[in-house]
């Protein structure tokens, strides 16, 4: 039978449906990548904020008139949203054939054959395995998971209530996979957990991060490594050392301070402070002068006063980030900010996104000039319809989320590739360049 795949949320969450194809392709199922040539389609939702959910919501539904239209016999949804309303969404959406909460994934190839009605099948792989993964980033690109869960409670997060606490992987099991995705030609590794900082801590009895990123250099075929979500407070002098003295490990920290005002930290649950915060980015910046920082911000959390905000609006005025993305506080069901008083009105939520946004998009113009003149190594993903312009990522951009480098197409065959670059433009949030030949 034909399967179709959708995959919503994070790197992490694609993970899981890289191995949910693997577990299909190893039982001898074809993979399709047209839900329309599918005779079963799997969505494996997102839950973790009211956005994520409502689009979660209308995909399912979206599915479930190709099901009615008879253009796929089977729908299954899998993932962070079924974890958190498995019930009321069997109740509300009959159409799905099948749910598949997070915590029956080892029983989730089981429920699969008797929805099929293939009680007698002889399966080859009945578990997801991170060996076993189809990597959906291109062939050059992959996510490495090193921990599921989390232990951090921050106040406004319904992560360790989907995902259960923090749980860390092996080292040995980690250098399998990556030495398993550096044979198969990947040249990028990106290390993701929803703490990385804390990796190994549940393990070992303290963070392994900096040795694993150690190890992870000695692999031959890997030209960029780098690691996302990296938690201010557990960001030592060690992990700032491993970064500038790893030529593989790309200068990009992705540190999700949420917010700068110590008030709303504390209500947060965050365990730093404003100051220590700014501390910490003058370290970085002082050890690691070409550092790229990424952060994520939350306007409107229970509590924010116009002072709590223009405390943030000052801040990222300064331009201490590079990037930043900004979130809309989401009233999560279960969590102790959604019982907070004093929540904020959506529409002052709204006024204070935009203007945050808006100054983040000057001070990142600002940036991005600064550029102009310079060489950068650039690995190329793909190109334009015309084939006239290459597009790709310098170290100071991840996947899907930052800037790309546009580069006139005088070189053939570069997909996939390395090359050098020189920056001539910029252009909202991307870079232009040219191929350097000097």
């Amino acid at each position: 039978m034909k399967v179709g795949f959708i995959s919503l949320g994070c790197s992490k969450n694609l993970i899981d449906t890289e191995m949910t194809i693997g577990l299909f392709k190893n039982n001898n199922f074809e993979i399709v990548n047209d839900v329309e040539k599918a005779e079963i389609i799997i969505i494996n939702t997102c839950g973790f904020i009211e956005s994520a959910k409502q689009e979660a919501i209308n995909t399912i539904l979206e599915m479930a008139e190709y099901k009615e239209k008879g253009l796929c016999k089977y729908l299954i949804v899998m993932g962070c949203l079924v974890q958190r309303y498995k019930r009321e969404l069997e109740n509300a959406i009959p159409e799905v054939d099948l749910f598949i909460s997070i915590d029956e994934y080892n029983e989730m190839w089981n429920k699969i054959l008797n929805l099929l009605n293939k009680n007698n099948f002889t399966s080859e792989c009945e578990k997801l395995e991170y060996m076993n993964r189809i990597i959906t980033t291109g062939n050059t690109t992959a996510y490495l998971k090193i921990a599921e869960g989390c232990s951090n409670r921050c106040t406004y997060c319904a992560i360790p209530y989907i995902r259960g606490a923090y749980v860390s992987r092996s080292i040995e099991d980690i250098l399998e996979e990556a030495n398993m995705l550096a044979k198969n030609g990947i040249k990028e590794l990106i290390v993701i957990a929803q703490d990385t900082t804390r990796y190994g801590e549940d393990l070992y009895g303290k963070s392994k991060l900096s040795e694993l990123l150690n190890k992870l250099c000695k692999i031959d075929g890997f030209e960029w490594i780098r690691f996302l979500y990296a938690y201010p407070e557990a960001i030592t002098d060690e992990l700032i050392e491993t970064v500038k003295n790893n030529e593989k490990i790309c200068n990009y920290f992705d540190i999700p301070i949420q917010h700068i005002s110590d008030t709303i930290l504390k209500r947060m649950n965050r365990r730093t402070t404003g100051k220590q915060i700014e501390n910490l980015i003058a370290k970085i910046k002082k050890e690691i002068p070409d550092v790229v920082l990424r952060t994520s911000l939350i306007v409107g959390f229970p509590g924010e006063t116009e002072e709590d905000f223009n405390k943030l609006y000052d801040f990222v005025k300064k331009g201490y980030f590079n990037k930043l993305g900004v979130f809309m506080y989401s009233k999560e069901d279960g969590t102790p900010a959604a019982k907070l008083k004093d929540q904020i009105h959506h529409n002052t939520k709204k006024k204070r996104y935009n203007e945050i946004m808006k100054i983040a998009k000057e001070v990142s113009k600002e940036n991005l000039k600064s550029f102009i003149g310079r060489k950068y190594k650039v690995l190329i993903e793909n190109n334009t319809f015309d084939n006239k312009f290459y597009i790709g990522r310098t170290y100071m951009d991840i996947p899907d989320t930052d800037g790309v480098i546009i580069i006139k197409n005088t070189k053939d065959n570069m997909l996939g590739k390395f090359i050098e670059c020189e920056v001539t433009d910029v252009k909202n949030y991307d870079l232009i360049g040219e191929i350097y030949n000097g």
